[in-house]
């Protein structure tokens, strides 16, 4: 199943959920969505997904909380995790990389960022 384009887009906006999804479909991947990092993890759990997009800002679980759940629960699966996120300053991407994200996306997406971090996955 690692073969599979699944992504999983994870934002507790719809609109930007939309957006996100939307531009994936047209780069070929298959979309899930959830609007919560439970609904995420609860997803997560019983399907497997090559590329997740998490929003940092989110009530209930953090984007980060959810990303180091997401590791532990899925360690056996490749899995690449980028933060979405309007938090563009150096040393909020610095603390994102390190807190277990591949790569940050910062919000408004951009189709061509998107593309370029998907690319090889």
């Amino acid at each position: 199943m690692t073969e599979s384009r699944n992504a999983l887009v994870v934002d507790d906006n719809p609109t930007n959920r939309l957006v996100a999804s939307t531009l994936l479909r047209k780069l070929g991947w298959t979309v899930s969505e959830a609007e919560s990092g439970e609904t995420a993890l609860a997803k997560a759990g019983a399907e497997t997904f090559r590329l997740i997009l998490l929003d940092i800002s989110m009530p209930g679980l953090s984007g980060e909380e959810t990303c180091a759940c997401l590791r532990q629960l899925r360690n056996d699966a490749p899995q690449h995790i980028l933060a979405y996120t309007a938090h563009a300053f150096q040393e909020d991407i610095d603390h994102l990389l390190a807190a277990g994200f591949d790569a940050i996306l910062v919000k408004p997406i951009n189709r061509q960022r998107l593309e370029e971090l998907v690319a090889g996955l």
